[in-house]
């Protein structure tokens, strides 16, 4: 049997979100978060991204401790030798990957500027999946930016190819989100047909269909005979309009009339842990959950009107497509309305402690206690934001990779020009700066 799986990219395309973006404590939490709900892979970043490699490298420790156990996590490049070069001498451990590379007309000549040809493209890609078996990549994904705009042909020429050399997936991105689902369906299964790869579906919401195409792209892939990997966004997050949201999709195919019983997701992922997930990626993003969004909105499961109320209390079938307690709704939320202490860069050790004594996690000596107040004060710096449960549970069973994560060292190699510079600076007082 052929089954629909997910890719999270929340923390890589989810965060390239304009005016929005995670701390690198914030993406580990998602990425356990996913874990716990079974979704099969996060795209957890971009290896060649100086301010990531502590993040990427310590939550590759947490999959080495059997932390992160269920979600496999995969870095994000370009389909350029030099790239994966650099990914594998940052994060040595990484072993699944998608290499990127542009295959439309538009892309190729508005991008390019006439300076690379399709069969530059394919030769770039195929240089750069040599280099990732060379450094024991364990899976390969091709990645088609704008494959929606893209010559159909060209497409899969450029996956038999890529299979040829070593990919194992091939992602089909709908950069715009120009397709529509009928399109999707149709060109998805022919590529599907032709190559016998697992296809990835990777839709935009600019035109409102992402979900609808992520769907029904996967029903192509499975009707072609091969696994589906829908790629999501928790929210909906992502750039302009955003992703395919991740519980939309799981709902549509668990639930919807043409996908129930018909089409299976992979059975580890536990849908009753959407609602943990889809609270604090709100919180960490500092955005909101739609009222209206589908099972997660405050009105998903409220009535109102008179019929809808009758007919809800009658039987929750006729108003209720799905349970809210299957998304792990439901349970009472304590809000505290009185005295409050939190854990901030600025707290001290007594309300630091009160804190945790209200999680239930004890110190064994007062070293214990100070080194945990000092990691809880830096995410604070690090997130600012105040720190929930997840955040300071996570600090206090891994203070090693907690502390790796929130170090991030800044690329700064003064050469040249800027080096000229800093030397002027250094014997001129007053510099204009505001």
């Amino acid at each position: 049997m052929n089954y629909i799986k997910f890719v999270d990219v929340t923390n890589r395309d989810g965060v390239q979100t304009s005016r929005l973006g995670l701390a690198k404590l914030q993406k580990t939490i998602i990425n356990l978060m996913l874990n716990e709900m079974g979704i099969n892979q996060s795209e957890f970043g971009f290896p060649t991204t100086q301010h990531e490699i502590n993040y990427l490298n310590g939550n590759l420790e947490l999959v080495e401790r059997g932390v992160i156990n269920k979600t496999v996590l995969s870095g994000w490049m370009r389909a350029i030798k030099g790239d994966v070069v650099e990914s594998f001498k940052n994060v040595p451990k990484l072993k699944y990957i998608n290499l990127s590379q542009s295959t439309s007309p538009q892309m190729i000549n508005g991008k390019y500027q006439g300076k690379k040809t399709p069969k530059d493209v394919l030769a770039s890609t195929l240089e750069a999946i040599n280099e990732a078996i060379n450094q024991n990549a364990k899976v390969i994904g091709v990645n088609a930016e704008d494959a929606s705009r893209s010559d159909l042909d060209y497409l899969i020429e450029y996956a038999k190819e890529c299979k040829k050399y070593g990919a194992t997936r091939f992602r089909y991105c709908d950069t715009l989100g120009f397709d529509d689902p009928k399109t999707a369906y149709d060109r998805i299964y022919l590529l599907a047909k032709e190559t016998q790869m697992d296809i990835e579906l990777h839709f935009h919401n600019d035109l409102g269909m992402a979900t609808g195409c992520s769907v029904m792209g996967a029903k192509a892939a499975i009707d072609a005979g091969v696994d589906a990997w829908i790629n999501t966004a928790i929210n909906g997050m992502g750039e302009r309009a955003g992703n395919a949201d991740l519980v939309s999709c799981i709902l549509a195919i668990k639930k919807s009339s043409g996908f129930k019983d018909k089409y299976q997701i992979d059975p580890q992922i536990d849908i009753s842990k959407a609602w943990k997930l889809a609270k604090y990626t709100s919180y960490a993003f500092g955005v909101p959950i739609p009222v209206n969004q589908v099972a997660m909105g405050a009105n998903a499961f409220a009535h109102e009107s008179g019929i809808h109320a009758d007919g809800a209390l009658k039987d929750r079938r006729n108003y209720e497509l799905y349970d809210y307690e299957e998304l792990g709704r439901g349970e009472p939320e304590v809000i505290e309305t009185g005295r409050m202490i939190t854990v901030g860069e600025y707290g001290g050790i007594r309300g630091f402690r009160n804190v945790f004594d209200g999680l239930e996690l004890e110190f064994h000596d007062e070293n214990e206690a100070r080194n945990i107040l000092e990691l809880c004060r830096y995410a604070n710096v690090h997130t600012q934001k105040p720190l929930v449960d997840s955040e300071l549970r996570f600090i206090y069973f891994y203070p090693n990779i907690a502390a790796k994560i929130m170090t991030v060292n800044p690329y700064y190699f003064p050469s040249g020009a800027l080096k000229e510079r800093m030397e002027r600076l250094e014997h001129i007082a007053g510099s204009k700066i505001i």
